[in-house]
This record gives structure tokens, C-alpha cells and sequence, in this order.
């Protein structure tokens, strides 16, 4: 069945589609169970868990300084409760509300954090199908991870996956967000992670960038040149976008994935989207004219409709599993117990 994106005529442009939803949509107060996964270096990551549900096991990564409360995240944890599927949400190091334990933090590179829980989630539910849906940053974690990790180490539950509005080529990408209006994007993120940041290194020494020079990094270059590469092992920003870019290994990806992207999106140009004939077999490349930044806004402006909240489920769900959705015989509702550490 083909499904199509008509946008919002009252929405013009690229940033109105990426702004309407950042501005208007709010957290609804979703319930979550949080769990807290204790991983091996003494660090944790937050999981937050929507409504039981006995159906496949759908796991959410957010953008860069996203959390569960996104409304990206919210509205797509609502439509998974009404299939009676299981959405739980990863939250990178640091982004679950509380400062993380490490100097380290997350980068777009870092595969490690969701092959860990994406291993530890399968062996605690060998009989449950799994899906994988990645926006923006975490897209493009979601895409390296499948790419570089063979067919044979992957979950073998895992059905499907979905990655929406990518940065393919991190370096494109940065420069983009430091021209015109996409400063403002830029802007704001930088607010985010500077106050992450002194969250952090007000209680931790170490910093690679004194509390006092965080203002005099004016764009993303110039944050991850002096913070992200030296946090995580990288000879500055160009290295860390060359080794971090997903698009090298969009041809070696063996499930089943989806592509999302918009032409138009201000957080990066058309450059970036991957030529067809480069992509694997497994991988679908979805591209529209217009949908901005994770928008792709459709209806009325008193009652908007979101696109993906329809495409990511339809595709997941043509991709079903001959695995059991219920749970197997000892299984329970609530996630803990044997094959992964919860605090």
C-alpha cells in the first residue's frame, strides 16, 4: 500500500514545516517507566518505557539533544500504544535529565551505547520482533551501527528500521547549520549542549574547554573541534565527521530500512542524500520535496497530521516477524530481570 505525503499548504517553506511542530507540539504527559541500564565502563543510560503492551519491541532514538519528551518521540510512542506495541525510548548519555557519569558524552559516531542495549534487549526477549526508528542524530547512529555491524551480529529479531531526516554527511551538514537562517537552529542547539556541558563540568574536572570559553563557540564546528573530539577519542571536528558520517555504510545495511528525508531540509543540503544506486539492497530512500526538519506536517492547521506518524508503523509493520510478538513463557510485562542490569 502506498502512502502518500500531501504537506500543509499553510505550512511554505522548510522552516515553517521544521518549526511548527518543535514550537506547538508539547510533551502530553505520556507515562514512561524509567530504567536505568548500568553499562559495563560504570556509566548508565535512561530507558524510558511507553504503555505495556505485548506486541514487538519498538526502540526510539532521539536527536541531538532530544529526550523522550520530544514531540517527535511523544506522538510516535502514541500511535505504537494504539497497535498494542511496545515503544521504549534510548536516551544517549546524558539527555535522560541528569548529567552522566563520565567525561564522556554521546557523539554520532558512537554505536557502542545502541549495539549494548539493542543486545542486552534481544537476550532478555529472544521471541519478541524488533524494530529500530532513528531521528535526525540518532538516525544516523541507527544507519552506521547497521551498516558497519554484519548480518550475523545483529539481534536476530530484528525485523526492520526506520531513520528520518539524517545528516548523512556530518561535515555538510555543520556547515549548513552556520549559514542564513539555519543559525538559529544552530544557535539553539548550541545552548543545549553549552548548558549540558557546564552541567556536567561544574562537578566534574577535566573539561577540554574552560566553563568561562564555552560562549566563544559560536557554531558546531568550532563545539566539536574543542569538545566532541577530545571527549571521545577524535583529531578534531573534521576527523570526527569523516569517521561519524553513516552515508559510507548505507551499502552494507542487510534489514530492511527505510530512509526519510526532505530536499528542503534546513539542517542540511541535498548534497548530502545518498545517490540510489550507492544503497543496499535492504535499504528503501524516501525522498520529498518539502517536509523540512523531522515536520513533514500535513492538515489543517486546527488539526494537524504528521505524516510519520503513518509511514514509520506501515513500513515496520510490512516487515513483520515469523517470531512470536506475545511474550514467551516467563516473560514479563515489566522490563528487568535476567540479560540486563537495571538500576
Amino acid at each position: 500500500m502506498t502512502i502518500s505525503f500531501k504537506p500543509a499548504p499553510w505550512l511554505p517553506g522548510p522552516h515553517l514545516q521544521t518549526l511548527w511542530p518543535a514550537l506547538t507540539r508539547r510533551w502530553s504527559g505520556t507515562h514512561y517507566r524509567r530504567k536505568r541500564l548500568i553499562l559495563d565502563d560504570g556509566d548508565f543510560l535512561d530507558l524510558d518505557w511507553g504503555p505495556a503492551h505485548d506486541g514487538p519491541l519498538v526502540v526510539i532514538l532521539h536527536g541531538l539533544e532530544g529526550s523522550s519528551r520530544s514531540g517527535y518521540v511523544g506522538g510516535l510512542m502514541r500511535v505504537l500504544a494504539h497497535r498494542h506495541w511496545q515503544g521504549v525510548v534510548m536516551h544517549f548519555r546524558g539527555c535522560g535529565g541528569e548529567p552522566n557519569r563520565l567525561a564522556r558524552s554521546y557523539n554520532a559516531a558512537d554505536t557502542g551505547d545502541l549495539a549494548r542495549v539493542m543486545d542486552r534487549l534481544a537476550g532478555r526477549w529472544p521471541h519478541r520482533a524488533l524494530y529500530v526508528v532513528g531521528f535526525s542524530l540518532g538516525g544516523n547512529v541507527l544507519l552506521k551501527w547497521l551498516g558497519e555491524t554484519p548480518d550475523d551480529g545483529l539481534p536476530p529479531g530484528l525485523r526492520a528500521a526506520v531513520a528520518v531526516s539524517v545528516p548523512f554527511l556530518l561535515g555538510v551538514a555543520a556547515r549548513c547549520l552556520d549559514r542564513g537562517f539555519s543559525r538559529l537552529y544552530q544557535a539553539h542547539l548550541l545552548r543545549h549542549l553549552r548548558a549540558s556541558y557546564r552541567r556536567k563540568f561544574s562537578r566534574l574536572a577535566g573539561g577540554p574547554v574552560d566553563l568561562t570559553a564555552l560562549t566563544g563557540l559560536k557554531n558546531f564546528f568550532d563545539f566539536d573541534d574543542r569538545v566532541t573530539a577530545p571527549l571521545h577519542g577524535f583529531d578534531g571536528a573534521e576527523h570526527y565527521y569523516r569517521v561519524g558520517s553513516c552515508r559510507p555504510w548505507l551499502r552494507h545495511i542487510s534489514r530492511p530500512t527505510l530512509l526519510i528525508q526532505a530536499r528542503d531540509d534546513p539542517f542540511m543540503d541535498a548534497s548530502v542524500i545518498p545517490d540510489p544506486a550507492t544503497l543496499s539492497p535492504a535499504v528503501i530512500l524516501e525522498v520529498h520535496e518539502r517536509g523540512g526538519h523531522v515536520g513533514f506536517v500535513e492538515g489543517l492547521p486546527w488539526r494537524p497530521d504528521y505524516y510519520l506518524e503513518r509511514r514509520i508503523p506501515a513500513f515496520l509493520a510490512a516487515h513483520g516477524s515469523c517470531l512470536d510478538h506475545r511474550l514467551a513463557p516467563g516473560d514479563h510485562r515489566t522490563p528487568g530481570g535476567q540479560g540486563i542490569q537495571f538500576q
